[in-house]
């Protein structure tokens, strides 16, 4: 199966998704449904242990495309993006992202929305949406569950970025490592996990995530709908995206 805009390798029971629209990798609907295609390939894939979500150039990503968001393209966009999440949960195995540089927007949402996190002491997360007059649907389902209402309000809230300490500091990431030794310290992390059962893993994670998660795709529905058919249909929401793409200050209407 060839790509435009990811790279993918399966071996030894490990998935390897590689985000390839460097140098930031903007999510735009292209490549967010060959990510789909390629998570629906995997759920054919019976020997399956692990993926891997990692990026090349110097963001992990910097979030999806901002033009994607107006007019016509809007639903197709959250629906090519909210699928990558629903995939990843019926693939149904533990999902690792390897994160060095900026995660923002979708692209920290798709890199928090893991099981675990690696990432580099260069690397900053945040959520940026409410600055351009939207707000992010994924992390306003997890973020709450993963690290407690009162900092996830803020981090949404207010759009600001993190550092790789004070998310290791929040519970977002397992662990902080140098970008010198990235490769090496990515392969002893999956290491532990590959001399397992993969089935055993898998019902592992359904068993950790059964309280967590439950009526999860019901409250993805009802952030669609509140994200689609109210956010969008603002005035500020239209000017905020337009706004950024005209690279100037948007001029808010509160309505």
């Amino acid at each position: 199966m060839a790509f435009e805009h990811i790279l993918t390798e399966l071996k030894e029971g490990v998935a390897y998704l590689t985000l390839n629209r460097a140098p930031l990798n903007w999510l735009n609907i292209e490549m967010m449904e060959e990510i789909d295609a390629y998570l629906e390939s995997l759920l054919k894939e019976k020997a399956l242990k692990l993926l891997v979500i990692q990026a090349t150039g110097k963001a992990f990503s910097v979030g999806a495309e901002v033009a994607d968001h107006l007019g016509d393209l809007g639903p197709k966009m959250i629906a090519a993006f909210h699928k990558m999440f629903r995939l990843m949960d019926k693939v149904g195995v533990p999902s690792i992202a390897v994160v060095n540089g900026s995660a923002l927007g979708g692209g920290c949402e798709l890199a928090l929305y893991c099981d675990m996190v690696l990432a580099t002491e260069k690397t900053k997360f945040g959520q940026p949406e409410i600055q351009v007059g939207v707000f992010p649907p994924i992390a306003a389902l997890i973020l709450p569950r993963i690290m407690g209402r009162k900092k996830a309000m803020e981090l949404i809230l207010a759009g600001e970025t993190i550092s790789a300490q004070e998310a290791l500091s929040l519970g977002l990431i397992n662990k902080i490592v140098p970008e010198a030794s990235l490769s090496q310290e990515v392969e002893a992390f999956v290491a532990k996990f590959t001399k397992l059962s993969g089935i055993v893993l898998k019902m592992a994670r359904e068993a950790a995530l059964a309280g967590l998660n439950d009526d999860l795709d019901k409250g993805l529905r009802n952030i669609e709908q509140i994200y689609l058919d109210k956010l969008m249909k603002t005035h500020d929401a239209t000017e905020g995206l337009k706004a950024f793409l005209e690279k100037r200050k948007p001029t808010w209407k509160n309505e």
